[in-house]
């Protein structure tokens, strides 16, 4: 799914250290030092205790599929790229984000909630994005 000229995510100050772990090869996650707890998305507060002690972690990049929707949809400028399969993916770590699927068909018969999964990264404009893959062997 790496385009060039398509839409990317703008970096702000606070979600910055998340796109310069993807850049690193890491998924990383806010944590909450008074919680002991990582969450997402990022975010100045924690959205638990609203603390504001946050550091960054890395993450396992290991997670599972919470549940997903195949689209038939382009968006401008991704004609080329339907269907696809966007997830919701539990971390091991706890947090849920949102991303896509790749390396495995937009197809009900070979998606199942909870297969896991791993991360992936993909450069797209100025950006590197996370996106999930069924661990392998596993799918």
């Amino acid at each position: 799914m790496a385009g060039v000229g398509k839409a990317v995510p703008k970096p702000t100050p606070t979600t910055q250290p998340y796109w310069d772990g993807c850049a690193a090869g890491e998924l990383r996650l806010p944590h909450c030092g008074p919680c002991d707890a990582p969450f997402f998305p990022p975010q100045r507060w924690c959205p638990r205790c609203l603390g504001d002690e946050i550091t960054w972690v890395r993450a396992s990049g290991r997670g599972r599929l919470h549940t997903y929707l195949i689209s038939h949809l382009a968006a401008p400028g991704f004609e080329d790229e339907v269907p696809y399969v966007v997830a919701l993916v539990e971390l091991d770590e706890g947090p849920r984000l949102m991303s896509n699927l790749v390396g495995v068909a937009p197809d009900p018969a070979v998606l199942r909630v909870d297969m896991p999964l791993e991360v992936v990264f993909a450069p797209r404009g100025d950006v590197v994005l996370p996106f999930f893959r069924p661990v392998e062997g596993q799918a």
